[in-house]
């Protein structure tokens, strides 16, 4: 009885051990942040900067140091150790087969102003060492994923400049089917499938990316394209901003035996923090990231595990991941959750230098590139000219081809 009256009269000493213990984790995750800092794979932030400025960086309400009303600015990216960043060169898929280039490029644009606006701040990069150079200097290694297959226009050599311009991960679709790739909207229904995968020119595209040396982005895609890449890629592929589909069963997230390509394959799921994603509803926790985490750790391995958020291209996140400074109460949930220091130094950063490497190993730039040209019928666009198709061999409008069609009608007599 009397240690019962003890423990009672102890009662209000539980909530400050538990304040201590959570201090604890969070000091833990800053001391490991602070040399590990957190490669995000996915930020939208130069979309923003479209929406709200039209691009214009020199507008005193556009400075980083000061910007509101967006997840990210610069404050928010010291408070959070993010050190390298794939920032979002995206356009919608309405601007398939009219001036998807054109935006794509400007958006580029953008990435590359921001890190000459902000030299203390920002780095552009394109290769690994540059990541881990950016570490050491203390800067956000910047990199440039493109958000969407339609937006090299079906063009192996529009693939190909974008590489030369910076661009080191390419989504293969947004939430459009590209002329080579099917999305995932084809999984629910609401789109139909026109390629069960990829094509014959998307597996051209993917040959090319693991030449060039590009990461090939899976968020996405339909389940048939995931598996057409996961079976045919040289090298390892990431999710950008997925989850796991067991957790929340929405299209968009990953189903596990996916997740099982994922772990033969060598490749990473980095988890997207939307909630729509996280919860399949409209509220969410940071709690419930974490569970995310911890499946895929779980079915594909803790080698297969990154962080995505989505910060800037999404409407509603999660309580406790309400912008990019929040990433250390993240890493001290994982901590809490029992995991090591090496798991989490590799869902920081460590996991997805892995991938870029293997990319870069399997890169040949000697190699010969992929020529030939999708088929003319399989483009639409009213605007869209035909040059190179009419004479190059192997395309269509081939006399032998027409010659085989008429053949039945000749020898009918129809046309004599």
């Amino acid at each position: 009885m009397k240690v019962r009256r003890l423990l009672w009269s102890g009662w209000w000493l539980w909530p400050l051990v538990a304040v201590c213990v959570a201090d604890t984790f969070r000091e833990q995750a800053v001391r490991i942040m602070q040399d590990t800092p957190v490669i995000d794979g996915h930020n939208d932030l130069p979309w923003q900067l479209l929406k709200k400025f039209n691009n214009q960086l020199q507008d005193t309400k556009a400075d980083l140091n000061t910007l509101t009303g967006t997840h990210t600015n610069i404050p928010k990216l010291r408070a959070g150790f993010v050190g390298g960043q794939f920032w979002s060169a995206y356009t919608p898929c309405d601007t398939q087969n009219k001036d998807a280039v054109k935006r794509t490029l400007e958006q580029m644009d953008v990435v590359h102003r921001l890190c000459q606006m902000y030299p203390d701040t920002f780095v552009c990069v394109t290769n690994s060492s540059g990541i881990r150079q950016a570490f050491r200097d203390g800067k956000v290694a910047s990199l440039i994923g493109v958000e969407g297959g339609h937006s090299i226009d079906s063009s192996l050599g529009v693939l190909r400049m974008l590489y030369h311009l910076g661009m080191r991960y390419m989504t293969l679709t947004h939430s459009c089917n590209t002329p080579w790739a099917d999305n995932w909207l084809v999984d629910t229904g609401e789109d139909e499938a026109q390629n069960q995968g990829l094509s014959p020119f998307g597996k051209r595209v993917l040959k090319e990316m693991n030449r060039l040396g590009i990461i090939v982005d899976l968020a996405h895609v339909s389940r048939a394209t995931m598996v057409d890449v996961l079976s045919q890629s040289s090298a390892p592929i990431i999710f950008s901003h997925s989850s796991a589909y067991e957790i929340c069963q929405h299209r968009r997230n990953v189903q596990d035996d996916v997740l099982q390509l994922v772990k033969q394959t060598g490749s990473l799921v980095m988890v997207n923090f939307y909630n729509d994603y996280v919860s399949c509803q409209e509220e969410a926790t940071l709690s419930q990231v974490a569970d995310h985490l911890d499946h895929i750790k779980k079915v594909a391995g803790a080698g297969a595990v990154g962080f995505g958020g989505d910060f800037d291209g999404v409407s509603r996140l999660p309580v406790g991941l309400e912008d990019v400074s929040k990433y250390p109460d993240l890493v001290a949930e994982l901590l809490r959750r029992k995991w090591t220091e090496a798991e989490v130094r590799g869902a920081l950063a460590d996991n997805l230098l892995r991938v870029f490497e293997a990319v870069e190993q399997v890169s040949h730039h000697a190699q010969k590139p992929e020529e030939e040209p999708i088929e003319l019928d399989k483009l639409e666009g009213s605007c869209r000219t035909k040059y190179g198709y009419s004479a190059a061999p192997g395309l269509y409008h081939q006399p032998v081809t027409l010659l085989a069609a008429l053949a039945p009608l000749l020898l009918s007599g129809y046309l004599l």
